[in-house]
């Protein structure tokens, strides 16, 4: 990917007296709008047609003058001084709104996500694909499959990528217990830490700016330089100013509890505070301040998965904001699109376990050796996953004897669906931790690809 063009300086096209009176007579067509919506950079407004009666830098000079008067500045400067800035065009509003809806309103979703017994698998689900995804970005080679399996078995990583994305899942589930708790450069460390655990060349690294002997650049797969961060002198000043931010003490004025998240996001990895785990301590410090912020959906949300798909978006548009002044907004609206996309994903993944639930119980209804109390209970350890059951318990649900009751449970355990343990002089019956994709087999259901 090529290093986006600077734009031209704002003004330069009216600059001479010529020019001032060309200002003058665009008056007409300027004063009818042009359409900004799509907030382009220049690098793309100079291939397209401009509109009618303006040229490139025409065009350009009043797309900028529009933004600037409703561009708001922020406490994050650059390497020279000059503060960044961002706006908040419609589009941007709408997508603020539907993210307040959905992230952190009380929208209506299946009962499995809202059920105190099931909820943990959708987290589960959602911190392993975030940890995988999160750690391929920056570089870890391993397969979903396999990184499933050892987060799952609690089995110890067998190389650099497995660590990497093992560390990423514990600092998820770390970032949920630190929801409450303001940010401060301690705060940051310790998830540096989390993030990099045995996966440094240089371990002592780990949880501590990097010094000015180590120099760190972002560059491209060819070796292209994208960004030198601030000098590490500049360091702990700048972390200072960022955990003001993230704790909602600058600026003066109102920002946006999302976009503070994900300006947030951008401010750690333009600092690149350490020698290497700045992108995925940047997308941490995101989910921290979408948790604290409370937005609750964020707890099942990868922004990862969707980031991995666009990776040249993502990097683009930190080029576009460094490029063009110092504007976030470019930032800005890509973060907002992945979130919008990963919102999606995770509702429609949402509908289709509720869909394959329904199969099942509809699977469970046709198996004719199954008698109706057995049926029940298995579709109550559908939704009840760590329930245990007993002899006890189901006969008494069932108005049964103590003998149909063993052998209904004896009965589950011989079929391969329930587990059976004995406590003291009491046998107790646990469903089998895979119980929904047994049930799809035994009902010969399409088996789709089980996240839990």
């Amino acid at each position: 990917m090529k290093i986006p063009q600077t734009p031209p300086s704002i003004g330069k096209a009216f600059q001479t007296i010529e020019g001032f009176n060309r200002f003058i007579e665009l008056q007409d067509i300027v004063g009818k709008g042009l359409d900004d919506s799509a907030y382009l950079h220049w690098d793309k407004i100079r291939r397209l047609n401009p509109p009618e009666g303006l040229s490139h830098v025409e065009w350009w000079h009043f797309l900028k003058v529009g933004r600037n008067r409703i561009s708001k500045e922020l406490p994050l400067i650059d390497c020279k001084g000059s503060p960044f800035s961002f706006s908040v065009p419609g589009t941007v509003l709408q997508a603020l709104h539907e993210i307040d809806q959905g992230g952190g309103g009380r929208v209506e979703l299946p009962e499995p996500i809202t059920n105190a017994d099931t909820r943990d698998r959708y987290v589960v689900s959602s911190l392993i694909e975030e940890a995988i995804t999160s750690s391929q970005l920056e570089g870890a080679a391993t397969t979903r499959e396999v990184a499933k399996d050892m987060i799952r078995q609690n089995r110890k990583p067998r190389d650099k990528s497995e660590q990497m994305i093992l560390n990423n899942y514990r600092t998820m589930r770390e970032i949920q217990k630190l929801r409450d708790k303001e940010l401060t450069p301690e705060l940051v460390f310790a998830l540096h830490r989390l993030v990099t655990e045995k996966t440094l060349d240089n371990q002592i690294a780990a949880g501590r700016f990097r010094k000015v002997e180590e120099t760190v650049h972002v560059v491209s797969g060819e070796g292209d330089v994208y960004h030198n961060p601030p000098a590490a002198e500049t360091l702990e000043v700048r972390m200072q100013a960022m955990c003001a931010f993230a704790n909602g003490e600058t600026p003066d004025s109102f920002v946006h509890p999302a976009l503070r998240a994900i300006i947030l996001h951008f401010w750690l990895a333009y600092d690149h505070p350490f020698v290497d785990g700045n992108g995925r301590t940047a997308r941490a410090l995101f989910y921290w301040s979408m948790l604290r912020n409370k937005y609750w959906l964020f707890e099942y949300v990868s922004i990862s998965s969707v980031l991995k798909e666009s990776q040249v978006k993502y990097e683009r548009s930190f080029l576009h904001t460094e490029t063009d002044g110092n504007d976030l907004t470019y930032f800005i609206l890509d973060e907002i699109r992945v979130i919008q996309k990963a919102m999606k994903r995770l509702m429609a993944y949402i509908e289709r376990k509720a869909e394959e639930t329904r199969k099942v119980e509809s699977h469970l209804k046709a198996l004719q050796e199954m008698n109706h109390r057995q049926v029940a209970l298995l579709q109550h350890a559908l939704k009840h996953p760590g329930q245990r059951y007993s002899i006890a318990s189901h006969q008494r649900s069932h108005n049964v004897s103590n003998q149909t009751a063993s052998t209904d449970l004896k009965s589950l355990v011989k079929q391969s669906l329930l587990n059976q343990t004995k406590v003291g002089k009491t046998f107790y019956f646990f469903p089998e931790s895979d119980l929904h994709e047994r049930l799809l087999i035994r009902g010969k259901g399409a088996i789709i690809d089980i996240d839990f």
